[in-house]
């Protein structure tokens, strides 16, 4: 920040940037206030009703936020507040009475000595305040006036035992911590209220980036780290490394440059999205739920973004419209990290459903729902172990085998290469004989549940048994070989339950045997997992905007009056065979009831004639119908519309960078937990949320995130180990040269 003054070197090189019109200069005997104009007052440094004079005098005139103002003079918010009220409403005369010749009524000096005696005794600073009968808070600014000296911390301040209780040796070797806590670090309550005294907004404390970013000046804040005590959440840093390594920084920022200038820039958007994913904040309103100030420590900043900032800067990269190149440049970059887990790809669809009735989109099947219902569905690729690699999101109501064979093969063959031969694994959704041998020829093998009727096979299974990931598995299997078109064979292997009971898969793949063509057809329950826990843990379904945009208007849809037909149809011909039954049924000479009416013989014949005429017209008049006809002819154009992809496809890009991260996490974890597919990431769920101490060390150019400890020792040594690995990935903190340190206690 600069402020402009008018003549060369009219304040100290040296004096204090309060604001573009304001300065702060203070020497060993006075405080001189200069504006851009020239210096407008002065007071030397022991008057305090001077100070307090000037103070309310510059406040009064706006001429810097009060924050800052007393920052640079060495007061408190509230006292400058205080003051400019004394001063507009009784002048300043009033402001040098306004103290009194009372003093410090309950910290005198002699209670100053003896609350330093305590302290140097090892008392905890919460129960000085009670010995004394003062508030914590009167410490703490007393600590700030330099009349008392902060005790040193060996342990928790609020729970510090007195010399004369010491604790058992077994317990304290369970905590020695290898960094210590420096004696500036904030607790959680010193926090808040610093962060609730804040003018600009609550935890706003870096005033001047944020007005030089007021005014077009500022790129991007850099990340800075204060040592904090007791961080809500700062466990999720353990999942930096991860996330740098799925590319969050990198690529985003190759994709995406820059944003505009502003004090949050791209790198703390893409962090905390994935911060908020890992967490589990669902989505931006959910951020109003959390403690602004504690998240921002997490991402270097003073404060995490609000609501309406995150949003916009959003709005800003979707405007761009690159959502879908980054989603590419992640695939590509996974896909080259991990190249043999790509021999076995999932493939499956997702219904997102919309809600409202502003407008008319397609329906889709909801499974879930067991019914359709509007909305978009988006088609996901995973990998042998259903992690993401990407997804794409159809048009319309494109079937799986539309967008297996004109989306999702070729975006496969562009990441992997035309040479490398893929299985592509789907549901029975996905069955097309016609397709498959098409998709054989273009270097890929399928396999998938047999559709259809089958008979039961009496012969030829046998009991196989493979340890698979550390299980013993048996099934009870027998293969042929099948005929599924003219010259077109596959293989067929049926899994036979213990009810008899026969499941057949189909597959082209030749070289897999026929235990692993049936783990990895049941297996697809792991992408079905997938989509249960991203849905429940990462808000998968969630509308992050109900903006739409126009659809293709030239899409083939059903023909709606055929359809009207075919119901009609549908309803005469039921008409019709109930009548022929009637009238087989009827007795020579007899009458019988038949639509509401007593009829004849005669009157039956003439009715049935009547309705196989009717049945003839409908079927004339369906077959001169097309099957389906242009959207735009039966809706106007306005009307055809879809939902807006683009800020759904960043959000969801932001949701599979965590997952994977997680993914990455879990797998270091397996040894500890048995059920490690459940265990692992209920255990990674709370050590994101965990408590822990923020230590930078700008000396040695560390960040230190001491942990607490966790519910049980079995976790606490899963956090110890997985600490010890992640420190040695060596990660530093984005924009930073601060390289990250996992510390965790020892588990008895």
């Amino acid at each position: 920040m600069a402020l402009q003054a008018s003549i060369p070197g009219a304040f100290p090189a040296d004096a204090v940037i309060v604001s573009s019109r304001l300065a702060i200069w203070k020497s060993e005997e006075r405080f001189v206030a200069f504006t851009a104009a020239d210096a407008v007052h002065t007071c030397r440094v022991e008057d305090h009703d001077g100070l307090r004079v000037m103070a309310a005098m510059l406040s009064s005139l706006r001429l810097a936020p009060d924050t800052a103002l007393a920052e640079a003079l060495g007061l408190s918010r509230e006292t400058v507040r205080r003051n400019r009220k004394v001063l507009e409403e009784k002048g300043p005369s009033a402001l040098r009475d306004h103290r009194g010749s009372q003093g410090p009524t309950k910290l005198t000096d002699a209670v100053c000595v003896r609350a330093q005696r305590l302290l140097d005794d090892g008392w905890a600073i919460l129960r000085t305040a009670r010995e004394l009968g003062v508030t914590d808070g009167t410490l703490h600014h007393a600590f700030k006036q330099g009349r008392l000296t902060r005790p040193t911390r060996t342990a928790d301040p609020e729970t510090a035992t007195p010399p004369q209780l010491a604790l058992a040796p077994a317990l304290t070797d369970t905590f020695s911590p290898v960094t210590a806590l420096p004696e500036q670090a904030l607790r959680p309550s010193e926090r808040a209220a610093e962060d609730q005294a804040c003018e600009l907004g609550v935890a706003a404390k870096r005033t001047s980036e944020r007005v030089l970013a007021r005014m077009g000046k500022l790129s991007e804040a850099l990340p800075q780290f204060k040592a904090a005590e007791a961080v809500a959440g700062a466990g999720v840093l353990l999942a930096l490394p991860a996330l740098l390594e799925q590319g969050v920084i990198e690529v985003g920022q190759s994709v995406y440059g820059a944003l505009r200038n502003g004090f949050f820039g791209l790198r703390t958007v893409l962090l905390t999205f994935c911060f908020m994913s890992l967490v589990r904040i669902k989505n931006p309103e959910q951020l109003k739920t959390w403690a602004p100030g504690e998240l921002g420590l997490l991402l270097g900043m003073d404060r995490a973004p609000v609501v309406e900032t995150l949003r916009r800067k959003l709005n800003e990269m979707k405007g761009r419209g690159l959502a879908l190149v980054l989603q590419q440049r992640l695939a590509e970059r996974w896909v080259q990290s991990e190249p043999h887990q790509l021999g076995i790809l999932y493939i499956d669809g997702h219904v997102r459903v919309y809600n409202g009735r502003k407008h008319e989109l397609p329906k889709l099947h909801v499974q879930k729902r067991g019914r359709p219902m509007p909305g978009t569905q988006d088609f996901h690729v995973n990998d042998r172990r259903a992690d993401p690699l990407f997804c794409v999101t159809a048009e319309a109501t494109e079937g799986l085998v539309t967008m297996i064979d004109e989306h999702l093969l070729p975006e496969i063959q562009r990441l992997i290469g035309p040479k490398r031969r893929v299985t592509i694994v789907f549901d029975r959704q996905g069955w097309s004989p016609k397709h498959f041998k098409s998709w054989q020829e273009r270097g890929f093998d399928v396999l998938t549940y047999r559709k259809g009727k089958y008979s039961q096979w009496r012969k030829g299974f046998r009991k196989r048994t493979q340890v698979v990931d550390g299980r013993k598995v048996t099934y009870d299997l027998a293969e042929r070989r099948v005929k599924l078109g003219k010259g077109f064979w596959a293989r067929e292997i049926r899994r036979r339950t213990e009810d008899g009971h026969q499941t057949p898969v189909i597959t082209t793949n030749k070289s897999l045997s026929t235990f692993q063509i049936a783990y990895r057809m049941f297996n697809r329950w792991s992408q079905e997992n997938f989509f249960r826990y991203m849905r429940q843990e990462f808000a998968l379904d969630h509308m992050c905007t109900w903006a739409v945009e126009p659809a293709d208007p030239e899409r083939l849809v059903p023909n709606p009056e055929r359809k009207n037909i075919e119901k009609a149809l549908k309803k005469a011909s039921d008409s019709l065979g109930r009548l022929m039954v009637r009238r087989g049924d009827m007795m020579p000479g007899k009458k019988t009831r038949a639509e509401g009416r007593t009829l004849t013989e005669d009157q039956m014949d003439d009715l049935i004639k009547q309705r196989d005429q009717e049945v003839a017209k409908l079927r004339s008049r369906m077959k001169e119908l097309p099957t389906k006809v242009l959207i735009d002819k039966i809706r106007a154009r306005k009307e055809i519309v879809r939902l807006e992809p683009e800020r759904k496809r960043i959000t969801d890009t932001f949701k599979m960078i965590a997952y994977r991260a997680e993914s990455a996490l879990a797998r270091l974890v397996e040894p500890f937990f048995k059920r490690h597919q459940d265990e692992a990431r209920n255990f990674l769920k709370t050590v994101f949320q965990a408590t822990a101490d923020l230590i930078p060390d700008q000396q040695n150019r560390t960040l230190t995130v001491r942990f607490h400890g966790l519910s049980n020792p079995r976790s606490t040594r899963a956090l110890r180990s997985l600490c010890e690995v992640v420190t040695e990935s060596h990660t530093c903190y984005p924009g930073t040269d601060l390289r990250m340190r996992f510390e965790a206690p020892e588990a008895t």
